[in-house]
């Protein structure tokens, strides 16, 4: 259920930041960028998110889905929508703030997704295993004043 919810989530960004700069700079339809927001966010998700980012880190696996996003991006749109000169610039804006997004979804992944059952974060994870000590302590100054007699 956890993968479902993250792969909607990352379905939303990818779908949002295509329809934002593709219907601008790109003659697309609805039906196309959808189809291609479900296809790179299979592909993101898989290697990204699941391979790299455990792998390697909150950077690399945002450098990766930039350069996956902007890849696709533009072998989809030119598959699709057709071949222009702005595509490469269409291309790299939107992988690049698909990027943004994805560096915030990879914490959402990383505390919630990939966390090995783990529900909270490390700071309440130690909170209720904490233990005190309470004792009676002597007085100390009153033991270096009574007589021997009195100490035992």
């Amino acid at each position: 259920m956890k993968h479902v919810k993250a792969l909607g989530i990352k379905f939303a960004i990818t779908a949002i930041v295509l329809l934002s700069i593709l219907t601008i700079f790109e003659a697309a339809n609805l039906g196309e960028i959808l189809f291609m927001s479900v296809l790179i966010t299979g592909t993101s998700y898989i290697i990204g998110d699941l391979f790299i980012l455990p792998k390697l880190g909150y950077f690399m696996a945002a450098v990766a889905d930039f350069g996956l996003a902007t890849i696709s991006i533009l072998g989809l749109s030119a598959l699709y929508i057709g071949t222009g000169a702005p595509i490469l610039i269409v291309s790299l804006a939107a992988g690049y703030i698909m990027a943004i997004g994805e560096a915030i979804f990879h914490i959402y992944m990383k505390e919630r997704v990939l966390n090995d059952g783990e529900s909270q974060p490390d700071y309440f994870r130690y909170r209720n295993q904490m233990q005190t000590e309470i004792a009676e302590e002597d007085d100390i100054h009153n033991l270096k004043h009574k007589p021997k007699s009195e100490k035992d």
